[in-house]
């Protein structure tokens, strides 16, 4: 069971290469960094990533300055090391392509950014309606990792972990301007994926 300890005196002891304090950082953090790094990648990557964020941290914790909390550093690093493997794989799309959205999307929007046709979910029936869940569900998770990665992870990382636009501002390296735009452009592309799949069965 782990003991609740100060950040102060956490970054002090991985400073002096305490084994407990790495330990102890691990099973405190680790959740929250796989959480960032799913969010731009796939399982097996996410968790070489965090893997290899792990071991930049120790070389890099004599310079972290607490300019923003522990969690949103390691999540930085994390992020970080995430786009570096969507770049050598080729995978990454530009961060600021949010003017690249397509026209037929931004026309479902009124000018109050609400969905001009509202999804009213598939009709239910049990079966049936468990088989058109998990079609869904597998459209969904296609589309996420189609998105820009920064995009991907400002939805998920203040959807599913709960972070504010603040702090993922800081693991992202963006304005908090930028990220309710990440949020704004990945619910588009999600919502418009909804209606497709609803209307023409295709993802």
């Amino acid at each position: 069971m782990l003991h609740e300890r100060s950040e102060e005196s956490l970054v002090s002891a991985l400073r002096s290469r305490d084994e407990a304090a790495y330990h102890y950082a691990v099973e405190h953090y680790t959740g929250i960094m796989l959480a960032t790094a799913r969010a731009m990648l796939d399982k097996a990557s996410a968790e070489d990533v965090v893997q290899d964020a792990w071991v930049s941290v120790m070389h890099a914790i004599d310079g972290f300055e607490s300019r923003s909390s522990l969690k949103s550093w390691l999540c930085r690093i994390t992020a970080n090391k995430a786009r570096n493997h969507l770049r050598k794989h080729k995978r990454e799309s530009p961060q600021d392509d949010f003017s690249a959205l397509e026209s037929d999307l931004e026309s479902r929007f009124s000018p109050d950014g609400r969905w001009r046709n509202p999804f009213h979910g598939f009709e239910a029936s049990s079966p049936v309606e468990q088989l058109e869940g998990r079609i869904l569900d597998d459209c969904l998770q296609k589309h996420l990792g189609d998105m820009p990665g920064d995009q991907s992870a400002a939805l998920m990382l203040t959807q599913q972990s709960s972070m504010s636009k603040e702090e993922v501002a800081s693991v992202l390296s963006v304005s908090a301007g930028n990220v309710r735009v990440m949020i704004h452009r990945a619910r588009q592309r999600l919502l418009l994926m909804v209606e497709r799949l609803r209307e023409t069965g295709e993802c």
